[in-house]
This record gives C-alpha cells, sequence and structure tokens, in this order.
C-alpha cells in the first residue's frame, strides 16, 4: 500500500489544526501511521483512496473530519481554446486521453514534491504501473496547441527529459533509464504513442517519457497536464490532479478533445456524481438505526453533499473519489464519518463454541512436516492470470471447466482463480533471483478447480544441483509423515521434463506430480538456475470438509 510523506508545517497550515490533534484523529479516517518525525509523518493509505496520495488530498478530508468545513467542496474547470486532435493511427496503440491546464500556480518546492509523489503514487495503483494510465506535466509557457495525438514508427526521434540530444524510439527503449524501465508496455507494437505540438515537436511519448522542451521549472506558473491509458482510469487521475491543484490555487481550465469519429469532450469533468443511497440498507450494513441529521453530518464530514432525505439518501459524490462505485462504499464512509469509536460493540446474540476445521488441520499438519524438511513457507496471492497458471507452464486450460474467471478483474495480472499453486511459487523466485541459493519454498493454500475448492501443498527447490533424485526424497518424506502408501506412474505433465517426471499415485488415483520443472518453464519465469518442485492435492487424501 502507498506510503505518503506529510510534512509537518504543510499538513499543519493546510489543515488549521496542530499535529497532536492530526495524530489523533489521523488513524479514524482510514489509514496506519507508519512512523513520527520531527519535520514529518509517514501514513501508509489503503490503494482504494487515491485522493489521499497527496498532502493537499489529505488536508481536504481532515479539514471535514475535524468539523472544520463540512459538506461537498465544487470544482469548475473554466472553458478554454485548448484542443487535442486524437488520430486513427493511434487508436490501437493507447487509445485514451484527457488533459487539462493548470493557471495562475505558485511552483514552490511543496507543490514540485507533492505533484511529483502523487504522480508516481497514482501510476503505481489505478495506473497499474503505467500499464492502464500514465501521466504527463509539462511547463503550457512551451506547448503550442492544437495537439496531436498520434502514433509514429521507431525510428521517430526528439529529445527526451534528462537528454541533450535527440534519440530515437527504438534508442529510448534501449538506453534511456526509463525507456528501459517501462519498454514491457510497448512490447511487440510496430508503432508507438506521441504527443506532437501546433510546431511538430514532441510533448510526450506516452506512457515512458516527456520531452526535454517541456520541463517544468521554479519559474513556470501554468502547467499542461496530459494522461494517456485504456479505461476511466485516465479520468480519475485527472480530477485527482486537478481538484489537488485547485487546492493550491490554480485555475483549471478544460481542454476539448476530438476524436476520428468526430466525437468530442471537455476533459476534467469535475462534475459530481448523484447517488441514492437505501435508509434501510444503512442501517442493515451497520447494525443500527442513525436519525437523519446524524446521516447528515456524517456524509458532510466525509465531503459529500447531501440532498433529499427520505426513505433514501441522496449523495453527491466529489470527482475526486474514484473508490465510490457502488452504496456500500457510501454507507462505509457514514460509519468513518460517524465515528467508529463511538460504535457500541455488542456479543452475537447466538452463542457458540469454536472449533478447528478440518480444512485447517490438515494445513497445519502439511505446515510441520514442510518447515521440518527445512523449507520456508510463503503465501501467494489467490488470484493470478492465464498466462502464468497456463502459457508459461506449457499447460493448457477452459474457463469454468478446469478455471474460474473473474467477471471484472481489476488487472490483467489477476484475472482467475489460481488452479495449482505450483505457478506461484515460481513466479516468487523469479522475484528473488538476487538471494541466495539454495531457495527451498512451500505452501499449502486452497486452489479453486472449475468451481470447487481443494487443499494443495506444493513445494520448489531451486540450485544449481536440483535434481530429480532430491524432489523424489522430499515427496518420500511427505508420504512417510502423512502415513500414506503410493507409488509412482509415468507423467504426462509438460511443465516437468520428459523422463524426469512421475505423477504421485494413491489407491490407484492421482493426486500429485513431482519432478524437474522443464527448461522453456524456467525461461519463461526468467530463472536460470534448475527447479525441483511437487504439488498434491490434500483433499483427495483426506476428508478436510467443505470450504465456504
Amino acid at each position: 500500500m502507498p506510503v505518503v510523506t506529510l510534512y509537518w508545517d504543510e499538513l499543519e497550515r493546510l489543515v488549521g489544526k496542530s499535529r497532536e490533534e492530526i495524530l489523533e484523529r489521523l488513524p479514524m479516517l482510514g489509514c496506519d501511521i507508519e512512523r513520527v518525525e520531527e519535520d514529518h509523518v509517514d501514513v501508509e493509505f489503503f490503494p482504494n483512496r487515491p485522493d489521499l496520495y497527496s498532502v493537499e488530498g489529505v488536508a481536504r478530508a481532515l479539514r471535514g473530519f475535524l468539523d472544520i468545513e463540512h459538506g461537498y467542496k465544487e470544482y469548475q474547470a473554466k472553458s478554454a481554446d485548448w484542443k487535442i486532435v486524437v488520430e486513427p493511427a493511434v487508436l490501437e496503440v493507447r487509445p485514451r486521453i484527457v488533459g487539462c491546464v493548470v493557471r495562475n500556480l505558485k511552483i514552490t518546492d511543496e507543490v514540485i514534491r507533492s505533484l511529483m509523489e502523487v504522480q508516481e503514487d497514482l501510476h503505481w495503483t489505478i495506473g497499474r504501473n503505467r500499464r492502464k494510465m500514465a501521466i504527463g506535466v509539462h511547463d503550457l509557457s512551451k506547448v503550442y496547441f492544437p495537439l496531436r495525438y498520434t502514433a509514429v514508427d521507431s525510428s521517430f526521434s526528439f529529445v527526451p527529459l534528462d537528454f541533450s540530444e535527440e534519440m530515437s524510439v527504438a534508442e529510448i527503449l534501449e538506453k534511456h533509464p526509463k525507456g528501459k524501465e517501462y519498454r514491457f508496455i510497448l512490447e511487440g507494437k510496430d508503432r508507438y504513442p506521441m504527443i506532437l505540438d501546433s510546431k511538430n515537436e514532441v510533448i510526450s511519448f506516452p506512457p515512458v517519457i516527456n520531452a526535454e522542451k517541456t520541463r517544468v521549472t521554479e519559474r513556470t506558473t501554468d502547467l499542461f497536464i496530459d494522461v494517456t491509458g485504456f479505461d476511466e482510469n485516465v479520468d480519475k487521475a485527472l480530477s485527482i490532479l486537478a481538484t489537488m491543484l485547485a487546492d493550491r490555487g490554480g485555475i483549471i481550465e478544460s481542454v476539448e478533445i476530438t476524436y476520428p469519429d468526430g466525437r468530442t469532450e471537455l476533459t476534467p469533468d469535475l462534475s459530481p456524481k448523484r447517488m441514492v443511497v437505501s435508509k434501510d440498507e444503512i442501517y442493515a450494513l451497520l447494525g443500527f438505526e442513525m436519525s437523519d441529521d446524524d446521516i447528515k453530518l456524517a456524509l458532510e464530514r466525509m465531503r459529500f453533499g447531501v440532498g433529499r432525505i427520505d426513505e433514501s439518501v441522496e449523495v453527491l459524490v466529489p470527482p475526486y473519489r474514484a473508490d465510490i462505485m457502488h452504496e456500500w462504499d457510501i454507507i462505509e464512509d457514514i460509519a468513518i464519518g460517524y465515528g467508529y469509536d463511538r460504535i457500541e460493540p455488542e456479543y452475537p446474540p447466538t452463542n457458540a463454541i469454536g472449533t478447528t476445521h478440518n480444512w485447517n488441520e490438515m494445513r497445519e499438519i502439511a505446515r510441520e512436516v514442510m518447515i521440518g524438511l527445512g523449507y520456508l513457507e510463503v503465501i501467494t496471492f489467490t488470484l493470478t492470470n492465464e498466462r502464468v497458471q497456463y502459457e508459461y507452464m506449457r499447460r493448457s486450460g477452459e474457463a469454468w471447466k478446469d478455471y474460474t474467471p473473474l467477471m471484472h478483474p481489476l488487472t490483467e495480472d489477476h484475472t482467475i482463480v489460481r488452479t495449482d499453486i505450483l505457478p506461484k511459487l515460481l513466479e516468487l523466485l523469479s522475484y528473488n533471483t538476487h538471494h541466495a541459493m539454495p531457495q527451498r519454498i512451500f505452501e499449502v493454500g486452497d486452489v479453486v478447480v472449475g468451481t470447487k475448492n481443494r487443499l494443495r501443498l506444493a513445494a520448489c527447490s531451486t540450485h544449481a544441483r536440483a535434481n530429480f533424485a532430491e524432489i523424489r526424497s522430499v515427496v518420500q518424506a511427505v508420504m512417510r509423515e502423512l502415513d500414506l502408501e503410493w507409488s509412482v506412474a509415468e507423467s504426462s505433465d509438460d511443465a516437468f521434463i520428459e523422463g524426469r517426471r512421475a505423477d504421485i499415485v494413491v489407491d490407484g488415483k492421482k493426486v500429485g506430480v513431482f519432478g524437474e520443472i522443464h527448461p522453456e518453464v524456467l525461461e519463461n519465469f526468467k530463472l536460470a538456475t534448475p527447479v525441483v518442485a511437487f504439488e498434491l492435492d490434500l483433499s483427495e487424501l483426506f476428508d478436510v470438509g467443505e470450504l465456504l
């Protein structure tokens, strides 16, 4: 989760309260205080609140939460003659662009620091490391409108930020630090997005690097901000930046975007979103009833606007609240605004005595066995994607028959529920190639095969001499400790090397597989040393019960 550094001199000035009062109430807003220093405090915010990644956003939220000012704060983007023309060539590469102009902004070290920090945090969170969204900030005085958003080939050249000589797109991706860091986003493309001004000079090569000519300096007073990407995340990021800079005294002006089909739009859209929340649903989720005045006050403390209140509540959602997608999100904010510390705890009406579920009992047994064999336990995400789970493993799978896809995945890395643990362990090893060898890790956890939960145990070992004999001895020790009679059969699992792989068989049924990982799989995961591994389906071997 993003850790935001808030400097006391700025925060106390913008909020209007002392650091003691701020520290006392800040955690109740929904964050963890990492450390408190003499000149700053480091605060960890949840990824669902990108509007709090800047001191301006935190100050705005605290002024409401601390009863300094309540309710919806209106923002406006003034009409102006700034235009961007989107050309057909870029639609297949990076199709969406939005922008705004910020005038009369006093560029201080504080503003530059805050802007850079929030830009990087937005890139990492809602931008998914610039894949989904990337931001460019430019000195407006060096940008000549109208702009063209187009696509060019790899020989196209300009002077990138922090360089003094022209470089081609191919050279930037090969030699420039930012080019090397973000070239993976454009991998496989033969055309590259580019923003050009009316002098045919480059403004930006999104999502990689800006041009040197539009660098922001201490003499800059007016900014042009572009955001490119694929979906509504570009609008969310622009609204957060625009409102943040408006809170610093900047005047926001809109930019007109014209698409090849003749469609036009003005960005940013800083109008509020209207939602209606049932009072019965508020009571049901919170577990207690609230008066209309308490609901109104709680919402206004969280900087929402409140319209009519009868059987339901009309709510105006600020444009910077990218996390409000459902009525329940508003109800959560009602609870925060009301104060979790004011909610009286109650014992549940039904008394019961808990016992360990068979599923968890089996997990503990498997953990003890593997730890006793010298393996380190890890816990990986249960969400993954078809590429890691199947393509990298030289396996195949069919949706719903083999794996469960997500209806609305938030990222391209998390599109399905894992069906095997082993690919996640190999992925983890790929992140730790800089650590000393040998590395021996295991995980015991859930997978979903088709639509059924299964309990699996998987482990792998990597070092220069890892071989079939090593992993067979580990499997033999595990099966002995689990008190199971077993045998082996020839395996056809393409994730392992032919002739150095075997199925684990109990009572005539395949319950697992082990062997040496195939070189192509190692290459897919960028692993340079041999890996041996096994995976065992504990649900096939023991009565672990149903996991609900």
